[in-house]
């Protein structure tokens, strides 16, 4: 995998601007905030990140794949708010989950989830190396 930065642009934080990468793609539809049962343990939105994480980190194992192996993330949040109050918890749960691993990523405000209770849905994408 090879991080893309272009010469002379400023390293974003959280994230990579690109990722190159060559293997078996292994795709993760959107993950909410739920557990296994599909029950939600919390309304707190960084709880919800901690499960739909911990969802992703599951699923990928299932295709051969580890957190590392993400080179794609889309979040979508029902309240940029929010996020933004509790960004600092976030970011401490992905590193806790994720680990020092930024893929390249979106961050999207959306009117509402299909799932009520749900206040985010992460999807990826990993390449597991050849």
């Amino acid at each position: 995998m090879q991080v893309l930065q272009p010469p002379g642009w400023r390293r974003p934080k959280g994230y990579s601007n690109g990722i190159a990468a060559r293997g078996t793609m292994v795709f993760v539809a959107g993950q909410v905030g739920w557990d296994a049962n599909e029950q939600f343990r919390t309304d707190d939105l960084a709880g919800q990140v901690r499960q739909a994480l911990a969802n992703i980190v599951a699923v990928l194992a299932e295709g051969g794949a580890r957190p590392e192996h993400i080179v794609r993330m889309t979040w979508y949040l029902v309240d940029k708010e929010e996020y933004l109050q509790q960004r600092q918890a976030i970011g401490a749960i992905y590193r806790e989950i994720i680990g020092a691993h930024y893929p390249a990523m979106s961050v999207l405000q959306v009117a509402a989830l299909l799932e009520e209770r749900a206040k985010v849905e992460i999807e990826v994408t990993a390449v597991v190396p050849d």
